[in-house]
């Protein structure tokens, strides 16, 4: 019974802290819209910056913002340990790439002539082209 206030209370208290984040993220937008003619662009995007780092502070409290910060450090542990292409191999593969689809290109484009031609002729319709 006891687990099951604890988990009420949290997740009640999860909701207010949602709460809390849209209202400091609602508040950036609108304040940086409000305050446009009137102050300046510097002070207007240290506070809009200053709003979403309060916002992320407290979303990383909830449960489902530890559960999101858990998720970004094990993304960049995974990216750590891929094996990127050297540039050369990047280059060789763009140009593989590139000369199939061109001859493709030209594939499809022969199909597609030989196509409405052979139509063309089934059917009695001259295509011009």
């Amino acid at each position: 019974m006891n687990a099951t206030n604890t988990e009420n209370q949290s997740g009640s208290m999860d909701l207010l802290k949602w709460i809390v984040v849209i209202g400091l993220l609602t508040g950036a937008v609108v304040g940086n819209y409000m305050y446009g003619e009137d102050v300046s662009v510097v002070y207007r995007a240290l506070g809009v910056i200053a709003a979403i780092g309060a916002a992320l502070f407290i979303a990383a409290q909830t449960e489902k913002g530890n559960e999101a910060f858990a998720f970004a450090k094990e993304s960049r542990l995974e990216i750590r340990k891929v094996v990127w292409p050297t540039r050369k191999e990047a280059t060789n593969t763009t140009l593989i790439v590139l000369a199939a689809t061109g001859v493709m290109a030209l594939v499809l484009w022969g199909m597609d002539g030989a196509l409405v031609r052979i139509v063309g002729f089934i059917t009695g319709i001259k295509v011009d082209g």
